[in-house]
């Protein structure tokens, strides 16, 4: 199994540019059944727009979303990675900064997105996989890897002892 994200991206990306109303983005979210939309200008990625960016105008008062364009909701730091990034680094950055997705780019050439549901995938593909270790060992290393997360976590105590019955 190869482990870098263009392994496990979506290739056929949706893409959006900034001039274009919120209505046509909210369009194309529900056509196509995704969540995020790169928003190119000239070509070049220029950002992220989330369903939760549209989420956020339709819920300000005063705002019509009819008015509001791409650019006025999107956000400007869109997470990009090489096609050749490893899985395991781009997932761990996704976590750590509660990124929804990575733009992978060559050079400026959009070519996929790999977001949460793609990281799922991935990880079935991985799990799924045979293991080399005895599934004895598999099994107390996520236990172990469990139990130290759910330590970290505020009244974390009681998850860490059930973890280990």
């Amino acid at each position: 199994m190869t482990d870098v994200i263009e392994t496990f991206m979506t290739r056929s990306v949706h893409t959006i540019g900034t001039k274009a109303p919120l209505t046509e983005a909210h369009r194309l979210m529900n056509e196509h059944g995704i969540r995020h939309l790169p928003v190119l200008e000239g070509g070049r990625l220029v950002g992220m727009l989330s369903q939760r960016d549209l989420h956020l105008i339709e819920t300000l008062k005063d705002v019509v979303p009819e008015e509001v364009f791409v650019e006025e909701a999107m956000s400007q730091d869109a997470y990009t990675v090489p096609p050749e990034a490893p899985l395991a680094e781009v997932a761990r950055e996704m976590a750590k900064h509660k990124y929804g997705s990575a733009v992978i780019l060559r050079g400026s050439e959009v070519l996929g997105i790999f977001t949460t549901t793609d990281a799922l995938r991935a990880l079935d593909t991985v799990l799924s996989a045979p293991a080399s270790a005895p599934v004895s060992t598999l099994k107390k290393a996520v236990a172990r890897k469990a139990a130290s997360k759910s330590k970290s976590v505020k009244g974390g105590g009681q998850a860490a002892k059930r973890s280990r019955r």
